[in-house]
């Protein structure tokens, strides 16, 4: 028998009471029916065990430390192979293919992120991402998706993980767009866990006076959402065995790398990463290397200067090996670390959050005033028994979507997307043109639909459009 909103309120004000937080149901009594029962569900849904020793620590504010004691860089695969692995590699990339072709592989997107940061009032998916031909970072992945469905001619399931935030609009703007041409059933949607905020004294904030200020609990909670929203099952359910994990502001990123796949499942990893060679020293990346024997990753804010300047004998850097969040799982492993109520740990930020204050005022501050917690994928690497790294080249597979200009930005990544293109075009043996600069001349990509990777231009070179200065051209 379902309790009563009564019930439920004498509930939660006992457990907010003993732990020192009876201002969040202070409202209470001004409150429609409907915010009620807000306000008591996401005071239900506080995770206390994971949060609760947090809130009552002499140090609120300071984020997760790493032990930093044994570091030394990771083993990895390089990009081309040495002439002795050559076969290795082949072998890889045929059972690569082999899994993709009967079904045993599925994309999983984590896409809970808003625009706002580009200027844009939606969910980061549909941001306009190619400079010609007007796809979104959701169409443009369409098309990976159903030109691989083409290729190894399997039904390829795509799982996206959105927010509570935007997930309502993501699924909206899919069903608008008649789901890019991929079959409804193969493409599923469901939602991250919320964490909420506090400030310096370890006092909940609220976002308003029915509901707490709530934010995404980072992409660390999506193997556990991918249990809760019965992912994992319907995985199960097609015969997946291998999850290729992409975010989705990263245009270059390859879904289906057959390389990568085949190289997890032949040596048996249950947990890949991507790496690519760091652009300086102090480059703001996760620097991914070994501690005990297990692989770990160190965020670019824990790792120390004098770690990142360390050069190996022949003057190369020692600790080269950045994280671009490019990853692959074996189901099994995902299983096994969720059914044992595994718990990664919870990175604190500093961060400007609008709340309510005493008065009942809807306060916006300059400055950062409270702390969020979340939690980050790579700190699942030390449960893995075994780790694959393979090295990736940025050029072609690494330009994030950011900022709306600068490093790491919408500008760079359509730059990088026509820069890439470029250089399979020429790899097919296409004349393009540059400018005086000797950047490109004129403005073209090329749609996964039409090349998944370099090599596939070559097959259709005298289908090729010439390219002339000042041209804007989709190719597809």
């Amino acid at each position: 028998m379902t309790n009563s909103l009564d019930d439920r309120y004498s509930s939660s004000k006992q457990i907010l009471a003993s732990r020192g937080q009876s201002h969040v149901l202070r409202w209470w009594e001004e409150l429609s029916l409907p915010h009620r029962e807000q306000l008591i569900h996401e005071v239900e849904t506080i995770p206390w065990e994971m949060i609760g020793p947090i809130l009552e620590s002499s140090d609120l504010v300071s984020p997760s430390s790493d032990v930093l004691d044994g570091l030394a860089p990771p083993p990895v695969y390089p990009h081309m192979p040495a002439p002795e692995a050559e076969q290795e590699y082949e072998e890889a990339k045929s059972l690569g293919c082999e899994l993709l072709r009967t079904g045993r592989v599925a994309l999983f997107m984590v896409a809970g992120g808003q625009g706002t940061r580009l200027g844009y009032d939606g969910p980061k998916g549909e941001v306009i991402v190619t400079p010609v031909g007007e796809r979104s970072l959701f169409a443009f992945f369409a098309e990976c998706v159903l030109a691989a469905r083409v290729r190894y001619q399997a039904a390829i399931p795509w799982y996206i993980m959105t927010s509570p935030g935007n997930h309502e609009r993501t699924v909206e703007y899919f069903e608008s767009n008649a789901f890019f041409g991929l079959p409804k059933q193969d493409v599923s949607f469901f939602s991250q866990a919320m964490l909420p905020a506090f400030d310096g004294q370890g006092r909940l904030l609220l976002g308003a006076k029915h509901g707490l200020a709530l934010s995404p609990d980072g992409h660390g909670g999506s193997l556990k959402a991918l249990v809760a929203g019965g992912a994992l099952a319907d995985m199960r359910k097609r015969g997946v065995e291998v999850i290729s994990y992409i975010q989705v502001d990263n245009p270059l990123v390859k879904p289906f790398d057959p390389l990568f796949i085949g190289l997890h499942k032949k040596t048996g990893a249950e947990m890949s990463a991507k790496v690519l060679p760091k652009v300086d020293d102090l480059e703001r990346v996760g620097n991914l290397c070994t501690r005990d024997g297990r692989v770990v990753l160190i965020e670019y804010s824990d790792f120390p200067e004098s770690l990142a300047h360390e050069r190996n004998v022949d003057g190369s850097r020692k600790f080269d090996h950045g994280n671009p969040a490019i990853h692959a799982f074996s189901v099994e492993f995902i299983e096994r670390v969720v059914e044992r109520s595994f718990q990664l740990p919870l990175r604190r930020a500093k961060k400007i959050v609008p709340f309510v204050n005493d008065e009942g005022q809807l306060v916006a501050p300059a400055q950062p005033n409270a702390v969020k917690l979340e939690m980050f994928v790579f700190d699942v690497l030390p449960l893995a028994d075994r780790v694959l790294l393979l090295e990736i080249q940025r050029a072609d597979e690494f330009s994030p979507v950011k900022n709306a200009s600068g490093v790491d930005s919408l500008e760079s990544a359509q730059r990088d997307l026509v820069r890439r293109a470029y250089r399979w075009l020429e790899d097919a043996g296409v004349s393009v043109p540059y400018d005086h600069s000797g950047e490109p001349g004129a403005t073209v990509v090329i749609s996964p639909t039409l090349a998944l990777e370099s090599a596939d231009l070559a097959a259709i070179r005298d289908r090729l459009p010439s390219i002339k200065q000042g041209d804007s051209i989709y190719l597809q």
